[in-house]
């Protein structure tokens, strides 16, 4: 039997693999190269796919699973914790670029509804390949990872009732009032039923599903609650997108949240490919090179405006103007669910087939863009900002140079109060030493300064806020950012100005040691080998291996910058594992009360001879029984410390648990 679809699948496959692959070794997001795939093989080119209606209607499952996939990993706490930036920040951006977007539609001779729904595709950003390339620089975490997060949350909400209001702006429903009263009240009883399901429902039946301890049971009612939800909003008349996202929130309130994300995903990005490859498809080749200067002079545009607005958005939140541009020309591009809307435009006459295609080209070619222009933002950055008219117009707070004391030397200077900054600071407190911290968050400034931290609001990678610090009669600097490229470029401007201060830096990974050094770090404290010196510490510990011997190790390996872990080293003897004996020790609470066990003496019950085990030490209630004897009797709720073969100590603690 021929299956054309099937066939259709393998090509798909085929030519993704081999472009994907190639984009790769250049390091360029697979998402680009599945769009490039999708304009490869679609009608418009090599026209290799037959069944593009088919496969558009497969990647609609793409688009459900990355919006139930995005309300998981979001929770309505989540999003209530960070509800200002992403409601202001974002408003900000989607509002005034929804704005200027449909002004220029208009005053270009577009209906009003028409030239709203412009204003709608062109407020959207791609949550997918900015999130992607910012998590493969390791930028998510810092303040323009987390503000172009932050805007790119409230783009994926907005986007549902834009689709909502669709219909409405098509004039096909006759009272606009009722309509829009019909839309409030359907879309309110899908909350509260959203609520009362993520509260009472849903985390009941995920437990009993998970008790079964079957991963099939799991995934297939993971599955069924992202299409039955999204079933039942599209009956209701809202849209599956919205019932997707809705689905996605209500698990994500259960303790089971981050396992159904982790069954979900590879299915997720096997959808998702397809999206984007039929998002590829849609464009057609010969209008975009009959129209290339046009469609350049718009991308080009696109980019000047957006990236504007998004930066204006964050200066809003009083950011400064370093991390308003990088987040601004982060957001530049037409993101994909842009193109989900504008398959709803065309549904309800609000695009024309030719201002999709152009749509199409000017959005594909911005998606295309991204990774250069992220890559490229560091500089971008720099570059207005030594342009000294830009840099008054983006200074959106004034830093607050003075410090509690002006005369303060022999200080500690703290850059970032994040979590390694707080926990410094009560180290600081707490030893009488002299400190100053600078943050680039306002809010946080703010709340400090009530609490007596003496704090500053100020870009670190600036010479004046180091200035400002007293540097030069500092003792000591530690930079604790999450942010590679601007800790690089403080590094680099303290030892500019002070050779002899000591100064400890922060970073993720192990192979920036080296780098960091060369710019002048005293001390590198790289986070993902501290976390796992600390876990295999007490792995060794587990495992009876003296404390000395430990610490030596411990030292070896920092003394050595961690190249014992970067190369092949051979360890002492004390760590080769095979020669550590079976000495197991652990701690078994007995709960049962069985007569096998219960109020009988060790000596009766000869454990040893029967279970294999020895009982070292008893705890029982607040009191220790150190010295075992053969009378001494086991009680119920006794914590025994046994020692033995480990699946000896297995089958007695079926006996008293």
């Amino acid at each position: 039997m021929h299956l054309p679809l099937l066939q259709d699948l393998v090509v798909i496959m085929g030519f993704s693999i081999v472009v994907v692959f190639l984009l790769n070794r250049l390091k360029i997001p697979s998402i680009l190269g599945f769009l490039f795939t999708g304009v490869l093989i679609g009608p418009h080119a090599l026209s290799l796919v037959k069944a593009v209606e088919q496969v558009e209607i497969i990647s609609e499952i793409g688009v459900i699973l990355l919006l139930f996939v995005i309300g998981m990993e979001l929770s309505i706490k989540q999003l209530m914790s960070i509800r200002k930036t992403v409601f202001i920040g974002g408003s900000f951006q989607v509002g005034i670029t929804l704005l200027v977007a449909s002004s220029i539609a208009y005053s270009l001779d577009f209906p009003l509804n028409e030239a709203i729904f412009i204003g709608f595709l062109f407020s959207l950003s791609s949550t997918a390949i900015v999130l992607k390339l910012f998590q493969d620089r390791n930028e998510i975490n810092t303040p323009h990872g987390k503000n172009a997060l932050a805007i790119l949350i409230f783009q994926d909400l907005i986007v549902v009732p834009m689709m909502l209001l669709a219909p409405i702006m098509s004039g096909q429903s006759d009272d606009i009032g009722g309509s829009i009263l019909e839309l409030i009240i359907k879309t309110s009883i899908v909350i509260v039923i959203t609520i009362v399901s993520a509260r009472y429902l849903v985390p009941k039946l995920m437990h009993i599903i998970a008790k079964t301890e079957s991963k099939e049971l799991f995934l297939l009612t993971t599955f069924a609650i992202c299409f039955a939800v999204a079933f039942l909003t599209s009956e209701a008349g809202l849209s599956l997108a919205l019932g997707a996202f809705l689905a996605g929130l209500i698990i994500s309130e259960s303790e089971y949240s981050h396992q159904a994300t982790s069954s979900i995903l590879p299915f997720r990005e096997l959808f998702t490919s397809l999206f984007f490859i039929s998002v590829g498809m849609l464009l057609n080749l010969t209008y975009f090179i009959n129209n290339i200067l046009f469609v350049l002079l718009l991308v080009a545009s696109v980019f000047v405006v957006k990236s504007m607005i998004a930066g204006l958005a964050v200066a809003v939140l009083k950011y400064p103007a370093r991390t308003v541009i990088i987040t601004g020309v982060s957001l530049f591009q037409v993101g994909e669910f842009a193109f989900i809307l504008s398959k709803v435009g065309i549904e309800y006459d609000l695009l024309s087939p030719e201002m999709n295609q152009l749509f199409l080209s000017v959005s594909i070619l911005s998606m295309l863009l991204t990774p250069f222009i992220i890559i490229l933002s560091e500089k971008i950055a720099f570059g207005i900002l030594k342009i000294r008219f830009l840099d008054k117009i983006l200074e959106t707070k004034k830093p607050e140079t003075q410090v509690i004391d002006d005369e303060i030397e022999n200080h500690l200077i703290i850059i970032g109060f994040g979590i390694n900054g707080s926990n410094l600071v009560k180290a600081a407190q707490y030893m009488n030493i002299p400190y100053l911290v600078v943050e680039l968050n306002a809010e946080t400034v703010r709340e400090q300064k009530k609490n007596g931290i003496p704090i500053m609001y100020g870009d670190a990678t600036q010479d004046h806020i180091l200035e400002s610090l007293n540097l030069t009669t500092a003792r000591a600097l530690v930079i604790a950012i999450s942010d590679p490229k601007a800790t690089k470029t403080i590094l680099s401007n303290v030892r500019t100005m002070s050779q002899s201060i000591y100064t400890i830096v922060r970073t993720r990974y192990v192979k920036e040691i080296e780098e960091l050094h060369a710019l002048g770090a005293d001390e590198v404290i790289p986070e993902e080998f501290e976390t796992s010196i600390e876990i295999f510490t007490r792995v060794l510990h587990n495992f009876l291996i003296p404390q000395e011997d430990i610490e030596n190790f411990i030292n070896s390996l920092r003394s050595d910058n961690y190249s014992l872990f970067q190369k092949k080293a051979t360890f002492p003897r004390a760590y080769r594992l095979p020669e550590i004996p079976d000495f197991n020790i652990i701690s078994l609470k007995v709960n049962k009360d069985t007569s096998k066990i219960i109020r009988k003496t060790i000596g009766d019950l000869d454990i040893r001879n029967q279970y294999g085990i020895n009982i070292l030490s008893i705890k029982r209630k607040e009191d220790f029984i150190n010295i075992v004897k053969p009378s001494e009797k086991i009680c119920r709720g006794d914590v025994l410390f046994v020692q033995g073969k480990q699946e000896n100590i297995e089958t007695f603690s079926k006996l008293i648990h």
